[in-house]
């Protein structure tokens, strides 16, 4: 089966009710993204931090995968699909596909502020006092402004070896995310889904952008490709 690789973005998990990153005012969910997502915010504010993310793991268990979600897992029967995702939910895995990277981490993890490889599942709040095996403070499994993207290697090795490209849910502004298009072959076909795409005909060979939002638009992903 050809390989199908597939970037999403806040725009798929959007429709299944989670907010997108920032809002107009470059806010998420009212507050300055620097204070919730950085480690200068996490060193200066634990608490505000934890809480934030507490908070949105807990919006995480009142919403399910929409109808984008499972059309993606539908692609499965026809192609090898690779997700390589900027979200940090779980709506992927919910739906029922395979094979799913996350760049930005996961809510539903936490790690030790010791040690950056001791990642433990994690569904319930994080506090102030919840230490890890190192007897450091547990944070978010999430790559916070200004860290390392761990996965970026994995995700360049799984991008230069497709024969499809889909972009759905993100505009491709926002690096090193944004770099991973450059990874593939110059003749790949690629898809992208946006009712606001940030790209034209002319920017990449054989594109075809899709103006809709992720369910409508992967439904008519589905016709082009099946």
């Amino acid at each position: 089966m050809k390989n199908l690789v597939i970037l999403s973005g806040a725009g798929i998990s959007a429709e299944s009710g989670i907010n997108t990153f920032r809002d107009a005012n470059g806010l998420w969910e009212g507050h300055d993204i620097y204070e919730v997502a950085s480690p200068q915010g996490f060193a200066a504010n634990p608490k505000l931090v934890l809480n934030f993310y507490n908070e949105r793991r807990k919006q995480l268990s009142t919403v399910a995968p929409n109808k984008a979600h499972y059309n993606l897992t539908e692609l499965e029967k026809y192609f090898n699909v690779n997700i390589i995702t900027q979200n940090v939910d779980d709506l992927h895995e919910r739906s029922g596909s395979s094979n799913i990277l996350h760049l930005h981490g996961e809510l539903l993890k936490a790690r030790s502020t010791k040690n950056e490889h001791a990642i433990y599942n994690w569904s319930d709040d994080i506090n102030l006092g919840d230490l890890c095996e190192y007897n450091s403070q547990l944070r978010p499994h999430i790559v916070w402004f200004g860290e390392d993207v761990p996965m970026l290697e994995k995700a360049i090795e799984i991008t230069k070896k497709a024969d499809i490209l889909v972009i759905i849910g993100t505009s491709m502004q926002v690096y090193p995310a944004a770099s991973l298009i450059s990874y593939i072959s110059i003749n790949t076909p690629i898809y992208f889904i946006d009712p606001k795409p940030a790209v034209s005909k002319n920017d990449f060979n054989n594109l075809t952008i899709i103006n809709e939002v992720a369910s409508t638009g992967t439904e008519k992903l589905l016709r082009f490709l099946l």
